[in-house]
């Protein structure tokens, strides 16, 4: 299963000229930058923003096909609210290493060693939350679900809720005949797993988030054709614990925040009010 990435100079115009990228602002912010090894034999390059003594952090995780400089639009919005933050690519984006993307599988664990990274630096006592994007959302819940739930706070924005489901909606958009797409699946998950070792079922955040119980603020365009939002409400539905549910009425996948920039920032101010602040 192979995305073709984006081209990263690509991504930097765009998000400078939609006002989310100043490269000489971004140059000046107090920052470390970190190869960070993965378990599964790579680097990934880790970001450490640092812009206040004594503060929280907030980890960001980025969409397939894009890199950490997509997530500065968040850490702009989070720098506001008084946070440090960490950027990185996920494996095979931007500068970190590895051949294939695996859709929170292995990204998950390239997670842990970041956030292990983190607290290294920091102290162990470090408080932080974590956004995740997408296929960011998706590792963030597969962390926190199957690895450990460390985090004070989780932002899931628009992720899946299970790979094998996810692939087979994007197969129904297509013209073929259901019985190929059922083929073209099959074969797809046979080649990941001979290629990569992992099963695709595997990858599913609805198993995981029965098992985070700090609070996770969920939020997803009504209208996004990629991902559909019913997806997150079964995860909304699924998680125990302290939870909110935010679905926006424009955007489309990935575009809440873009989209609905004041209202994203005070649905944040509301779940960090009652979950985090409050504690």
């Amino acid at each position: 299963m192979f995305m073709k990435l984006k081209d990263p100079a690509e991504i930097e115009v765009r998000e400078r000229e939609a006002g989310y990228f100043d490269p000489d602002g971004y140059d000046r912010l107090p920052k470390k930058e970190f190869y960070i090894p993965s378990p599964a034999g790579y680097d990934i390059h880790a970001v450490f923003i640092k812009k206040y003594d004594n503060a929280p952090f907030v980890i960001f995780c980025h969409g397939v096909t894009e890199t950490k400089i997509n997530s500065l639009k968040y850490v702009h919005l989070f720098m506001e609210k008084g946070f440090n933050a960490v950027i990185y690519d996920h494996r095979r984006h931007g500068s970190s290493g590895g051949k294939s993307t695996s859709y929170g599988h292995f990204e998950k664990i390239d997670l842990k060693a970041v956030i292990d990274r983190l607290l290294q630096e920091e102290g162990s006592q470090t408080v932080f939350g974590i956004h995740g994007e997408s296929m960011g959302a998706v590792t963030m819940l597969l962390y926190a679900g199957s690895i450990e739930d460390r985090a004070a706070f989780y932002i899931a924005d628009c992720p899946f809720s299970d790979l094998t489901e996810q692939l087979a909606f994007l197969m129904t958009k297509s013209s073929r005949p259901a019985v190929l797409s059922n083929m073209a699946l099959n074969l797809a998950g046979t080649f990941i797993f001979f290629r990569d070792r992992y099963f695709i079922k595997g990858v599913s955040p609805k198993a995981a988030v029965r098992n985070i119980y700090k609070p996770i603020l969920f939020i997803h365009s009504r209208n996004d054709s990629f991902i559909p939002s019913h997806m997150t409400e079964t995860l909304y539905e699924l998680k125990p614990g302290p939870k909110k549910l935010f679905i926006p009425e424009e955007g489309g996948h990935a575009q809440s925040y873009p989209a609905n920039p004041e209202v994203y920032s005070k649905e944040i101010d509301r779940f960090l009010q009652e979950h985090f602040y409050s504690k």
